[in-house]
């Protein structure tokens, strides 16, 4: 997610510059058979084509506020993640003591019953951002040039790192064990810290009561990680992306057809003005008015490739903001978000400051 105020357009026009080179050529071809050609038959009504552009103008919208809903969504899922880390280790804080305990603990053993139920914790959300990183067949992250260009430039750490390298010190070696042998790896870290709660009580380190509240913080997990699941593995419906797609390119092709005409009408009403009005035709002024009136139709290049950047651009933002979690600039940062609960939560028992770690470093400006 950019930390700037606003997108650099020099950052935006990079990124579609293809596109641009695209719609230049589907500008120019068709002026150039009317006008260079000679084919005057090539154009069509603009009423038509603006019915289209409004109709494409609707459909873009609608679709990138259900994008940006996912987006929003996803947000707030994790920071529901960041509240319930804070609540249960509150919990871990306040609950877990001798009141109850059938063999009491020292200071110390309590602060490491703490500390492990906290890096089984951040194991959970460590599992959860790996399996929101991987790459689902209708993300485009990895298949659009322009974006493979960024990421090639960026260093995204659940790509970087396998999953069992990031759980090391977080988690024992049998649970590790035990996690990585599970399909849903993230579940299996609430399941193991759901049997620890229940061995507390067992020993008398939490009573009935804790233990409901503790339980009831596992389910929040659960229901957490639920949401988050169902954005990642059920997409923006394909059916209204794939015909958004094919529309605005309709609407890109039909542009230049219609503003051709008009521009030329606009350049011979130009021309016919000048002739009406002025009174030496051979004056350098009529010269060039005439000039740039006969070859006013020219102007539709420009003016097609800004429409349909616009059109395009806003088309392809929806569809990068429709999966907020496969690893482009702004998606939800997930992997930020984890260091940052994981520092506070570290802290909140007192861990070693020295044993805390950083937060992640911005690239570029933008939080993953």
């Amino acid at each position: 997610m950019y930390i700037k105020k606003k997108f650099p357009l020099t950052g935006m026009l990079k990124w579609t510059r293809r596109d641009i080179y695209r719609f230049l050529i589907i500008g120019t071809v068709p002026v150039f058979l009317f006008k260079g050609l000679g084919f005057y038959w090539l154009h069509l009504p603009w009423l038509p084509i603006g019915v289209v552009g409004t109709a494409v103008a609707f459909i873009v919208s609608f679709k990138n506020n259900a994008s940006y809903d996912r987006l929003w969504e996803a947000r707030k899922i994790y920071g529901g993640i960041v509240n319930g880390s804070r609540s249960f280790t509150l919990m871990l804080n306040d609950f877990v003591s001798n009141d109850h305990a059938k063999n009491p603990l020292t200071d110390a053993e309590l602060f490491k019953l703490r500390k492990e139920m906290v890096m089984r914790h951040v194991a959970w959300m460590t599992s959860l951002r790996h399996a929101l990183r991987q790459h689902k067949p209708w993300e485009i992250s990895k298949m659009d040039k322009s974006d493979q260009e960024y990421l090639s430039q960026i260093e995204i750490q659940e790509w970087k790192y396998s999953l069992s390298e990031e759980l090391e010190g977080y988690v024992s070696k049998s649970e590790m064990e035990e996690i990585l042998s599970k399909t849903n790896k993230q579940g299996a870290c609430l399941n193991l810290q759901s049997r620890h709660i229940k061995k507390l009580k067992d020993d008398g380190l939490i009573e009935d009561f804790r233990h409901m509240e503790m339980q009831s913080m596992m389910t929040e997990f659960f229901t957490l990680q639920g949401k988050v699941e169902r954005i990642k593995n059920f997409p923006y419906p394909r059916q209204f992306a794939t015909l958004n797609y094919y529309f605005v390119w309709i609407f890109i092709f039909l542009l230049p057809l219609g503003m051709m005409h008009e521009f030329e009408k606009i350049g011979l009403e130009v021309v016919d003005a000048i002739h009406e009005h002025m009174k030496i035709h051979t004056s350098p002024v009529h010269a060039v008015v005439e000039f740039v009136g006969t070859y006013f139709i020219w102007v539709t290049i420009p003016f097609s490739v800004i429409v349909s950047w616009i059109f395009h651009t806003m088309e392809r933002i929806g569809e990068n903001t429709e999966n907020p979690f496969e690893g482009n600039s702004n998606d939800v940062p997930i992997t930020t978000m984890s260091r940052g609960i994981e520092i506070d939560i570290r802290e909140m028992i007192g861990d070693d400051p020295k044993h805390i770690p950083k937060p992640i470093e911005t690239q570029f400006d933008i939080q993953f």
